[in-house]
């Protein structure tokens, strides 16, 4: 939905409306959501230290004075072999034809990898402003940065780069800064105040999902997937009713989920509501079901649905 609001500001001297798309680009857990969710103040991307934690393209709403900026948060480009895997990576090399800037991000805690390497030889072929940015700025030296600042020269040569910390939101208002340059004069796009177009719904399922991820065991995360089945509002009781199933890849993953006694599932329902709780602004009952649907993630069919 296009904003026919005009800018306001008069005088030959007034800064033009800035508007545009900008893609986070990188290889898995290099802290793309992380950063994501810092530049927007706000937690919209679910964040796990596990890789290939996203798995659709995240957009983020970034609404200043002079310039609104729509962030896509895409999954980690790797080489893939799975099918919902190279889904995944195909999501994200789409991305970068649709968008005015790109930001890559890597991690300066460790040297560059092959990945990194494919995703350079991508972007020197994208019409895109691209800075590249190198995270955990604060887990190196400067005398270990400065090598790996030399080499992504080399690979994307004449690009701006700059060193961050995600976590902690180190120059990341330079980075703003930047972005905005790169963008063509445009009108927003979204209301202020917007920070997402994501859905209640498909929120609810990422959060679900992400406390999978971080309550079971290495596995389990990768087979599994959140299905919402109901999710009705009941307005006069500040109450949202949802019934989520998560999917298991496998029979050996149901137990594994459900925990004794079901203790597993409680947790993992019990931590979901809370936040959701703190999202949404109103009480949350929650309800989960285990169910396997047996190779989901190689499944077409099941892929598309899930949006992949």
């Amino acid at each position: 939905m296009i904003s026919e609001e005009p800018n306001h500001r008069a005088g030959p001297k007034a800064e033009p409306h800035r508007s545009g798309f900008v893609a986070i680009v990188g290889r898995p857990n290099v802290g793309k959501s992380t950063l994501l969710n810092q530049l927007l103040g706000e937690k919209i991307a679910i964040v796990t230290p596990k890789p290939q934690t996203t798995r659709n393209r995240i957009r983020g709403i970034k609404t200043m004075a002079n310039a609104q900026v729509v962030f896509l948060d895409t999954p980690g480009i790797h080489r893939a072999h799975s099918l919902m895997n190279r889904r995944m990576v195909e999501v994200a090399r789409a991305t970068l034809h649709e968008v005015d800037g790109v930001l890559w991000l890597l991690d300066a805690s460790e040297k560059i990898r092959t990945e990194d390497e494919d995703i350079a030889r991508m972007l020197a072929q994208s019409e895109a402003a691209v800075l590249i940015l190198l995270n955990k700025m604060d887990l190196i030296s400067k005398g270990k940065l400065l090598p790996l600042m030399q080499r992504c020269a080399e690979l994307l040569p004449g690009r701006e780069i700059v060193p961050v910390s995600a976590l902690k939101g180190e120059n990341l208002p330079l980075i703003l800064d930047l972005v905005v340059k790169q963008l063509p004069e445009g009108p927003r796009y979204y209301p202020e105040g917007e920070v997402t177009d994501q859905t209640e719904r498909f929120l609810a399922a990422e959060i679900i999902r992400e406390k999978v991820f971080i309550l079971t065991r290495e596995e389990i995360p990768y087979g599994t997937a959140v299905v919402i089945e109901e999710f009705s509002e009941k307005e006069e009781r500040n109450l949202i009713v949802i019934k989520a199933a998560i999917h298991a890849d496998r029979e050996s993953h149901k137990p594994i989920l459900i925990g004794k006694r079901g203790s597993m599932l409680k947790e993992i329902g019990t931590q979901a509501r809370e936040e959701l709780e703190r999202l949404l602004g109103c009480r949350i009952f929650l309800e989960l079901f285990v169910k396997v649907h047996k190779g989901w993630t190689q499944d077409p069919y099941a892929l598309t649905s899930l949006g992949l």
